[in-house]
């Protein structure tokens, strides 16, 4: 059980050391949004690609040892969660110490990770929303005053001057 308890620390170290990249890349990534720059902005998604398989390959083998913990404990794997666990290590304060600093360092750094998703996310649909503002100002600069365009019948035709932008006849 000891050698499963330190696999099961040792993946959650490295999924915490994984996940604080990921969080340097998503504050790399704020700028960039900021600065618009598109290319840079594929080249940190391909990479925080990369991280997430890492992740998800660390998730399975944590999944691996809980399901092995849990045939020596002969409990349910849902059972064993991480402050089950730490309370399940009450006779080892030194084990039961680490974890519950890996359970609050873990946490830490998932919250600021989310914190700066939707500090990123807000930026992405501020530029969103001036990308359909730009082109709607550059849209309603071709057409020609809905008060000037008027067919036969008065109704409103909406139409779009010349490239010129003027609709003077010669």
């Amino acid at each position: 059980m000891a050698s499963l308890m330190e696999n099961f620390m040792d993946v959650l170290e490295r999924e915490n050391g994984e996940y604080e990249r990921l969080a340097e890349l998503s504050l790399e990534k704020r700028q960039i949004i900021i600065d618009g720059n598109i290319p840079a902005l594929e080249e940190i998604t391909d990479r925080e690609q990369e991280i997430t398989s890492i992740l998800k390959n660390l998730e399975n083998k944590r999944e691996e040892v809980v399901n092995d913990m849990s045939i020596v404990l002969s409990k349910a794997p849902e059972e064993l969660t991480v402050t089950n666990m730490i309370a399940f290590l009450n006779k080892q304060p030194k084990e039961q110490q680490k974890l519950q600093e890996l359970k609050e360092k873990l946490h830490h750094t998932l919250e600021k990770m989310a914190n700066i998703n939707a500090q990123n996310e807000a930026l992405l649909q501020q530029s969103l929303e001036m990308a359909e503002f730009d082109l709607t100002l550059f849209k309603s600069m071709r057409q020609a005053p809905t008060t000037a365009n008027y067919d036969k019948r008065a109704n409103n035709t909406g139409t779009i001057l010349a490239s010129s932008g003027f609709d003077a006849k010669q």
